[in-house]
């Protein structure tokens, strides 16, 4: 049986002078428990809920964004596939911006810290490759959205 779980790559935009996309930063949320791994807001799928309740349920009780904290990005959508003490898991990324970018992070007791990061210090704590090039993607698709606008 495959473990799914789902979440959100969160990012707010800095009021700077560095132009877009670097303005950029990503919450990531060190865990409580084993290696204190730096990971987005996720968690396991409840039986009966989709995939996108998870996200907005995990999201606020790890982090505590709530929907109305939150605008889903259409169109992103990233899937993870690994192994987890060597069973197979699956975990679904959306995009979500924080509408206010001075909003409060508040951690559960599953995580023990959390940083706002650009680009590169958010790879660089994540460690593992899938979720870099998570970031990265999102953080192109963010750059290609706002060379539409």
């Amino acid at each position: 049986m495959v473990l799914r779980a789902c979440g959100f790559i969160v990012f707010r935009r800095l009021a700077s002078r560095v132009p877009p996309p670097d303005n950029i930063e990503y919450l990531l949320l060190q865990t409580s428990y084993g290696t204190h791994h730096w990971t987005p807001p996720k968690g396991h799928v409840d039986p009966g809920e989709d995939d996108l309740t998870t996200a907005l349920r995990e999201t606020k009780e790890e982090a505590g964004l709530g929907a109305e904290h939150l605008r889903v990005i259409d169109g992103f959508l990233q899937e993870l596939r690994y192994e987890v003490q060597g069973k197979p898991k699956e975990v679904l990324y959306w995009l979500a911006e924080l509408r206010d970018p001075g909003t409060a992070v508040t951690l559960s007791g599953e995580h023990r810290d959390y940083r706002w990061a650009r680009l590169e210090e958010a790879c660089t704590l994540a460690q593992y490759k899938d979720l870099q090039d998570t970031l990265r993607s999102a953080h192109r698709y963010l750059g290609a959205l706002q060379d539409k606008q």
